[in-house]
């Protein structure tokens, strides 16, 4: 396989920027190209991400639609509402490369949705980026609707961590998806670069800090669509996501009743989970008794997840752990760019974490 393709990386400077810029530079058909930013537009990457060592000495341009031309993929690190006008001017200058959409612009189908829970309206829906969510209606995942696709929206962190710890009982028909429980504990990269207060380490150290509460959080609808392409009828759920002092990392615990008419032991619930996953490269289910932790994802495109049933409280629990900037955001991007392309879909992504 000799294939390359040049990548631009529009926000190069934040987070999921560096994150995705780390992955494509041990991608063995990747070639970095432009690297553009806002405010940080003029100054090097080393000043943003010094870890970035063979980038480091990168300037980064204005993030405008000729800056980011001519290459064979786009990247767009930016924050909502931005990603939806640089993809329409580099429609009108005749370019058509593919397009991964890191925000949120392009992953929701329904534009009420949109403009209910972000107040403006809706650039349009891409292909989602989730390649092993459930497509109930095909019997397929979505790996399928992947290859060869132009335009990529990958989803939300949070998102990501419930879909595939829920997803497996929801095509089974084996849980009630009107009473879904989520609570997650989600490290600060996850809010982002911006200075604000509640984000400083004065204020994050020592603490855990609940946001978004009472179903305010942008990702629930993404949540319940989601689970609907895996089989749900009807979605309710309940989403409350915490940040905890660790850099990176997601540990989502998301817990529903069994469906009606439903009875199975413990074993015969994890086999469920177990078979869902038996042939994914990058979701892992647990042996018993073993349980997913956040640090075991740190710096991998891999998800750890565990399923348990509460005879007492009548629930099926599961947990799962991510790194929200890997499986969250930049690794499943590229997992998703590998298969538009027609890569090997493992191709230049880690599955081992870093510990301790």
């Amino acid at each position: 396989m000799h294939m390359t393709f040049t990548v631009a990386v529009a926000g190069a400077s934040g987070y999921a920027g560096g994150e995705i810029l780390r992955l494509l530079l041990d991608h063995p058909q990747a070639r970095i190209g432009t690297l553009t930013a806002h405010s940080s537009a003029g100054t090097a990457l080393g000043v943003h991400h010094p870890h970035l060592r063979d980038l480091a000495e990168r300037v980064l341009e204005p993030t405008t639609a000729q800056a980011l031309a001519g290459h064979d993929v786009v990247v767009l690190a930016l924050p909502h509402g931005a990603s939806g006008r640089v993809a329409a001017e580099l429609e009108a200058l005749g370019e058509d490369p593919v397009v991964l959409d890191l925000g949120a612009d392009h992953r929701l189908v329904d534009a009420a949705d949109w403009e209910a829970y972000y107040g403006s309206p809706h650039a349009g829906t891409w292909t989602y980026g989730l390649p092993e969510l459930v497509v109930a209606e095909t019997l397929t995942r979505q790996r399928d609707r992947l290859a060869g696709a132009r335009r990529i929206a990958v989803p939300g962190c949070n998102v990501t961590a419930v879909t595939l710890g829920l997803q497996p009982g929801v095509a089974a028909g084996l849980l009630d998806t009107t009473d879904l429980v989520a609570v997650l504990a989600v490290g600060y990269s996850g809010a982002g670069k911006a200075l604000k207060p509640h984000l400083l380490a004065s204020e994050a150290v020592g603490s855990a800090v609940p946001y978004a509460v009472g179903g305010t959080h942008r990702h629930v609808p993404e949540m319940a669509q989601n689970l609907r392409s895996a089989g749900a009828e009807e979605v309710r759920t309940s989403f409350t996501p915490v940040l905890v002092p660790m850099s990176r990392g997601i540990l989502a615990t998301a817990t529903a009743r069994l469906a009606p008419g439903v009875t199975l032991d413990e074993d015969a619930l994890r086999e469920v989970w177990r078979s869902a996953y038996a042939d994914e490269p990058f979701v892992h289910v647990l042996p018993p008794g073993q349980w997913p932790t956040s640090a075991s994802t740190a710096g991998a495109n891999t998800a750890l997840v565990q399923v348990a049933y509460d005879a007492r409280a009548g629930r099926v629990v599961t947990v799962t752990a991510i790194d929200n900037l890997v499986k969250g955001t930049a690794g499943g991007a590229v997992q998703s760019l590998n298969l538009a392309l027609g890569l090997p879909e493992t191709l230049g992504l880690p599955r081992n974490g870093v510990a301790p």
